[in-house]
């Protein structure tokens, strides 16, 4: 892949670049992710560091955005200041990698638990539910005529609708979604906004240094709607990896994030339809592991990280059903 990489760098920076440095990290499932130095001179100004996305699970039924139109999101997300990592190149076929691309790379720690507690991360805590709020709302403020390819997203018209179609298509029996489902159905929120929905704004995609957040990352799941399932995809117990007195993403509280929201946004946020995207945010949780499971016992894509996550659904279903029972806040 070395050899292939680098054939990929010379074609858009000359024939006389290298790349060194190359690492894989450890964490992310769902995509290849290379860390790696370009450099194309002698100068340290010459030396770039990079980052390259590869695909590796194509199937009909995912809610994961093309390759191609993640490329095109995060041209419109840097255009409008979003905190991104800036897009570089599109990977093509000659380039023999797959459908992916290339950003640049930005520092920072992006593993739940350091973040939530490691002493060092204290003063970016403190904060970091009010820089959700104000780059969710600004993200939110992003016209969609701007990214309208992502209509073709079934989650951008009827998302409750989109997670059963994926759960039917896995042939497995879970009562606990079918009885979220059914209060989804039944409190389903009034008011109907067509937003950029970033779609996994969540604690682990938050890369996050000392000083606070520094890149949102992830945007495979990004469609529109309303931009509140931002924040309860935030709120949602999964991401507070055992700090649960802090809803936020297990950093701060829901006045804080919601505080913030409005006032860059300019409209206050209804609690209540935050609440709603939390319970589907587990319904959803669910559904995604039960697809990683699937892959590995069904689609050949074998890794005990997906093995896991059919055990992992069974707990989330747990806590919907907590949830739905007021036991869990």
């Amino acid at each position: 892949m070395n050899e292939r990489l680098l054939a990929a760098v010379r074609r858009r920076f000359g024939s006389a670049a290298t790349i060194e440095s190359v690492v894989l990290p450890t964490l992310g499932g769902s995509n290849l992710t290379t860390i790696f130095d370009v450099v194309d001179g002698s100068s340290a100004a010459s030396r770039r560091r990079l980052v390259a996305r590869q695909e590796t699970y194509v199937a009909d039924n995912t809610p994961f955005l093309a390759p191609d139109r993640q490329f095109q999101l995060l041209l419109v997300a840097t255009k409008h200041g979003i905190p991104c990592p800036a897009p570089v190149f599109q990977l093509e076929p000659q380039d023999e990698l797959g459908r992916g691309y290339v950003t640049a790379f930005v520092g920072g720690e992006t593993f739940p638990k350091r973040i939530l507690t490691d002493a060092r991360f204290a003063g970016a805590r403190a904060k970091l539910a009010e820089q959700s709020g104000e780059v969710l709302a600004r993200l939110h403020a992003i016209p969609v005529t701007e990214v309208s390819f992502l209509d073709a997203q079934p989650d951008s018209h009827d998302p409750l609708g989109a997670q059963l179609a994926r759960l039917d298509s896995y042939g497995e029996a879970h009562p606990a979604v079918e009885l979220g489902a059914r209060w989804l159905v039944k409190h389903r929120p009034k008011n109907a906004r067509r937003q950029l929905v970033h779609g996994d704004y969540r604690t682990g995609n938050l890369l996050v240094s000392e000083s606070g957040l520094e890149a949102l990352l992830d945007w495979e799941c990004a469609h529109t709607g309303s931009g509140l399932e931002d924040l309860g995809w935030l709120c949602t117990r999964s991401w507070r990896f055992g700090q649960n007195h802090l809803p936020a993403g297990g950093f701060g509280s829901r006045e804080d994030l919601f505080a913030a929201y409005a006032r860059v946004s300019g409209s206050p946020v209804d609690a209540d339809e935050v609440h709603w995207w939390e319970v589907f945010g587990l319904l959803r949780w669910v559904v995604l592991n039960v697809m990683q499971a699937y892959g590995h016992h069904a689609e050949g894509r074998r890794s005990a990280a997906f093995a896991a996550c059919g055990r992992n659904a069974s707990l989330y279903e747990y806590e919907l059903l907590m949830t739905l029972a007021k036991r869990f806040d």
